[in-house]
């Protein structure tokens, strides 16, 4: 029993001691989308400044594939110490697991939570040859030809489409909805009317927003967005219930030392203000968060207990 308690107290000690010391080499941050994408650009801006704050190198590492569970399944796989960090968008988090009837991980279970960074409301933008500029126009529209009108997303399950099945269930309306394997090619299609609307991120459509190819009539947030002050959100026109945030996370295999998860905490929320970051961030039009890991739990299980509504009502799946 003796040899058992000193093999016990010496595991404890270089357990404190290691996390006293963390980090001491490099950190990998898995993406499980494309490099290019939001989630990889604000990852690469938010890893760079962590780096200079710990002194070790925060390296982003991407494993797209599987609607994020491949990068996400590896994390679950890592071992608990800090060096090895999932940075996603909402899906992997809140809406995968609910998609798939066999979700190679729970997200409840297998991850511990640090920090979301930033959020953003989605735009419902109209294709160029489209004339309706107001969500009235729109249910109009949707109304007189039912499941006739198209709807582009970035895929089954992301914020676009789960904003879209939102207003359509809010309005008593349907439509066709297109999902596209990504942002960009979803938006190309916009771009060109070879499809009617979509809830687009706001800071992935700004620019052409901006340049008026896209017209935008309303926004998901609860708030209006700094970025579009002069759109409306929808609960302004007269649709209740449908307020939407796209958001991005930052969280580690179960099992974080607690000293660990409150230095990475501290790190990502002095990153993601630090104002070099935050101004570069804000005038892509996201929102700066910079939530505690207690914090992004709590939200975590809010919103993954409301997606979870959504689709099972909605009868939506990726298998």
């Amino acid at each position: 029993m003796k040899k058992v308690w000193i093999a016990l107290s010496a595991a404890l000690t270089f357990m404190a001691q290691a996390a006293g010391n963390y980090p001491d080499k490099t950190v990998n941050i898995i993406v499980p989308f494309p490099a290019g994408g939001s989630t990889d650009t604000i990852a690469r801006a938010l890893g760079q400044k962590m780096g200079e704050k710990l002194g070790q190198p925060f390296v982003v590492d991407n494993r797209a594939g599987a609607t994020g569970t491949i990068g996400s399944l590896a994390v679950k796989r890592a071992p608990a110490d800090g060096y090895t960090l999932l940075f996603a968008s909402l899906a992997p988090f809140v809406v995968t697991p609910h998609l798939m009837k066999t979700a190679p991980y729970n997200a409840e279970k297998d991850f511990d939570y640090i920090s979301v960074p930033v959020q953003a409301p989605n735009v419902l933008v109209a294709a160029p040859p489209q004339k309706a500029r107001t969500v009235a126009d729109v249910i109009a529209l949707l109304k007189a030809q039912p499941g006739k009108i198209s709807f582009a997303s970035s895929g089954n399950g992301a914020s676009d489409h789960l904003s879209a099945e939102l207003f359509w269930q809010q309005t008593g309306t349907s439509a066709m909805h297109v999902p596209y394997k990504g942002g960009a090619p979803a938006i190309n299609d916009l771009l060109g009317g070879q499809v009617d609307f979509s809830f687009q991120n706001v800071n992935a459509v700004l620019s052409h927003i901006r340049a008026g190819k896209l017209h935008p009539i309303a926004v998901t947030g609860d708030k209006r967005s700094p970025a579009l002050p002069d759109v409306p959100t929808l609960s302004e026109s007269g649709v209740k219930g449908a307020d939407v945030y796209s958001w991005q996370g930052l969280a580690a295999p179960k099992g974080l030392p607690t000293d660990v998860k409150a230095k990475l905490g501290q790190a990502a929320i002095d990153a993601i203000h630090d104002p070099a970051v935050s101004k570069r961030l804000t005038e892509q039009g996201l929102e700066i968060v910079g939530s505690t890991p207690a914090e992004f739990t709590a939200f975590q299980a809010k919103e993954s207990a409301r997606w979870k509504a959504l689709i099972q009502s909605r009868k939506i799946s990726i298998d």
